[in-house]
């Protein structure tokens, strides 16, 4: 295949309607090799974007709806005892798919949200002594309900820190919205591939080949080094955050057809990369205390 993924936004942007940033942001966060995370309210499309993402790139895919119940065997997989053979045999769980949606993830326990951390991290799990590998490319999109919907578990630092990108959809504009009445939108079960893992392995390298030049390399290291000296932060950037970044900036970059970074493609990125990472010491949002270090290292918001 040599299709551009410009047609996969194009195929993305013919399911959820007026939604061209936020399309952007969760295939760059996939291009750069890492995960979403979705902070909205039930019935704006999350679930329909994921499915859609799964079908146009061709990969397998598997839905896990998080509950107060839900326990790390039910999402890792586990071992059953095959009285044929004589011995316990490993069972795969739905994190071994290529494109996983973990819906409403703050409604599970913090035992089961923790299964998802060294799969997210280092592509693998590990379970009863033994480590299996996941599938590559490997994608997790997960749903997070507001924190002030009832029955919910905050996501603690380590699993925020494990999305490259946090963002949140929003209601369609009105003539979008309109379009759905007239179901002029597609549906994610009509779709066709665009890619195949070959082309999206090819992409994802050509991700990770976008130049920085040395004055991105300087801005980038500006706004870490004052993300950990600003007295509004109790905790800065850390070096995963940072690499976080970059990746994503990369990726947009690529999708925007460029092979070198720009000061946009960073201020495009920078708030859903940074939001969900950083602690405010005073009354301010995440997305908020981003934007304000923008400012302060580059002298631009975004």
């Amino acid at each position: 295949m040599t299709r551009s993924p410009a047609l996969l936004l194009d195929a993305l942007g013919a399911v959820l309607l007026d939604k061209e940033r936020a399309l952007r942001l969760v295939l760059s966060g996939f291009l750069a090799g890492g995960h979403v995370l979705v902070e909205d309210v039930p019935g704006v499309g999350k679930t329909t974007l994921a499915l859609a993402l799964a079908r146009l790139l061709g990969l397998d895919f598997a839905r896990v709806q998080m509950t107060a119940d839900l326990l790390p065997g039910d999402i890792l997989g586990s071992s059953l005892f095959d009285p044929r053979e004589q011995r316990f045999v490993f069972h795969p769980g739905p994190i071994f798919h290529a494109v996983v949606l973990v819906d409403e993830i703050n409604r599970a326990s913090p035992r089961s949200q923790s299964a998802l951390l060294e799969a997210m991290a280092e592509g693998q799990v590990s379970v009863d002594g033994q480590s299996f590998p996941l599938p590559r490319p490997f994608f997790v999109m997960a749903t997070q309900n507001p924190q002030e919907h009832a029955g919910v578990f905050p996501l603690p630092e380590s699993q925020l820190d494990r999305f490259t990108l946090r963002l949140s959809l929003g209601y369609p504009g009105r003539e979008a919205e309109r379009g759905l009445l007239m179901g002029e939108n597609h549906r994610p079960t009509d779709l066709a591939a665009v890619a195949d893992i070959t082309l999206l392995r090819q992409w994802q390298a050509q991700v990770a080949a976008v130049f920085l030049s040395s004055e991105i390399q300087d801005m980038l290291l500006a706004l870490a080094q004052g993300s950990r000296h600003d007295a509004r932060v109790r905790i800065g950037l850390s070096p995963r955050g940072l690499l976080a970044l970059k990746a994503a900036a990369q990726a947009w970059a690529f999708l925007a057809g460029r092979d070198f970074l720009t000061p946009d493609d960073l201020r495009a990125v920078t708030v859903p990369v940074l939001g969900h990472r950083l602690l405010s010491t005073a009354a301010l949002d995440g997305n908020d205390l981003a934007a304000l270090l923008m400012q302060d290292a580059w002298g631009f918001g975004p």
